[in-house]
């Protein structure tokens, strides 16, 4: 197949040019009973700023506390993806529910000018989930969860057996002693070891 029939038929546009970004760990986020890890997802000249990072966990904090957001005990993580030039940013929050299932609740800051992050709305049926850079993290954090329970302790509430997890264990898994993506486990050439890059 050419690449015009692959746009056509496969929704890649025939100008769309790939680019590296870089999945960075940030300190961990508390809201309310949860425990989130931060990663920033951008690109290594064009960095997410501080203060759009201190923005978001502002608002996150703010929502949580107000009841807008509401995430239960559960561990997870936060990805704060800087999109484009124009300042569009994703801050996508992802807690572990059900034994071993991923929730997902998506804000945006649509551009430089938007004064902060709102609930990004869409319409029912097939939409978007994680574009190919938030899935290096989405991968890595899937890896995380099952070593997060190592050898199974339990607990007994509301009439179940629970498996216990700790909390530092799993902001502090073995797989984040490596990188925020599995590509970074293997250096590319030109990259040193410690970068942590998300193809």
């Amino acid at each position: 197949m050419t690449s015009p029939a692959l746009a056509a038929s496969y929704g890649v546009d025939a100008a769309y040019r790939h680019v590296a970004k870089h999945a960075l760990p940030a300190s961990s986020i508390g809201l309310g009973e949860a425990v989130l890890k931060w990663y920033d997802v951008a690109r290594p000249e064009d960095p997410v700023p501080a203060e759009v990072r201190a923005l978001a966990r502002r608002g996150l904090d703010d929502a949580a506390r107000l009841g807008e957001l509401q995430l239960g005990d559960g561990l997870g993580f936060v990805i704060l993806h800087r999109c484009g030039a124009a300042g569009f940013h994703f801050l996508l929050v992802g807690t572990w529910r059900n034994d071993n299932e991923l929730w997902e609740t998506v804000w945006a800051k649509h551009d430089d000018a938007d004064p902060g992050f709102h609930p990004w709305v869409v319409e029912d049926g097939h939409r978007p989930t994680f574009c190919v850079w938030e899935l290096g993290v989405v991968a890595h954090e899937r890896l995380a969860w099952p070593s997060t329970w190592g050898p199974r302790a339990t607990t007994r509430r509301g009439g179940r057996t629970w498996a216990t997890c700790s909390r530092g264990r799993y902001e502090s898994s073995p797989r984040d002693a490596g990188s925020a993506c599995p590509s970074a486990e293997r250096p590319r050439e030109g990259r040193p070891a410690s970068t942590r890059w998300c193809g």
